[in-house]
């Protein structure tokens, strides 16, 4: 797991705040069923040096809520 160099202000997935960002080039698994700290994570495919790579978005149970629930299941404008 890597962290970017050049993190974006909000999550450009769901447009709200984030916790953290992470970029996997490898297979991953997730599960936040039991997640104390995070309540969803968003996905964003990009390329890193030519490489396709995956940044997650960790979004805090306080940042889910302050969006509203409807972000959760749907895209930026949509």
């Amino acid at each position: 797991m890597e962290v970017p160099d050049d993190p974006p202000v909000e999550c450009p997935v769901c447009e709200t705040a984030y916790d953290s960002v992470s970029v996997h080039d490898e297979g991953v698994m997730v599960n936040l069923l039991d997640n104390d700290r995070y309540r969803r994570v968003c996905f964003e495919p990009t390329t890193r040096r030519d490489r396709s790579v995956m940044r997650f978005y960790h979004h805090t149970h306080e940042q889910t809520d302050s969006a509203g629930d409807a972000t959760a299941d749907s895209e930026p404008g949509g």
